[in-house]
């Protein structure tokens, strides 16, 4: 573990790359694997949680129904949690996500652009976005609940005037 803190951890605090605390998140926009089209940019607004995940990575598995209980308690406040299939096909996606009761999106990612943007060198990958489309933490690996709620804390307050 301290190795992949030591090799991921500089890659994501080099100052060129966007991927960081306080910054933007870059946009993008694809298609879900219910055929629909999304974009970050729809979203804006409200607090978004995006995962990149897959069915075959034990992790991503096993926190897949904290998604779904902190969607239930959160989806008040405006929470959107949108999933990046990443490293796995489509049709075990879309059976584990409707088995496991997502209710939330998830977007193919066939040439890796939102992988390669978004520097998502591990699954699962969660980054957490406030209202106004910044950058607020990363989770690099699974996450736990108490982690998910300190994190959710800094993206769920309103949106802060230019």
């Amino acid at each position: 573990m301290i190795v992949a803190v030591a090799v991921i951890g500089p890659a994501l605090t080099r100052p060129d790359n966007p991927i960081q605390r306080g910054r933007p998140a870059p946009a993008f926009s694809g298609t879900t694997l219910d055929g629909e089209t999304l974009a970050l940019a729809d979203l804006r607004g409200r607090p978004v949680v995006v995962n990149f995940w897959g069915p075959s990575c034990v992790p991503c598995r096993e926190e897949f129904p904290l998604f779904v209980a902190m969607l239930a308690e959160h989806g008040a406040d405006g929470l959107a949690i949108v999933g990046i299939l990443k490293d796995d096909p489509p049709a075990p996606a879309r059976d584990f996500a409707r088995d496991y009761g997502a209710t939330w999106p998830t977007v193919e990612d066939p040439d890796e652009t939102i992988e390669t943007t978004y520097r998502a060198i591990a699954r699962p990958f969660t980054l957490f976005i406030d209202r106004d489309g910044i950058i607020r933490e990363l989770q690099i690996g699974q996450i736990t609940e108490a982690e998910f709620e300190r994190k959710y804390a800094t993206i769920s307050g309103p949106a802060v005037d230019p």
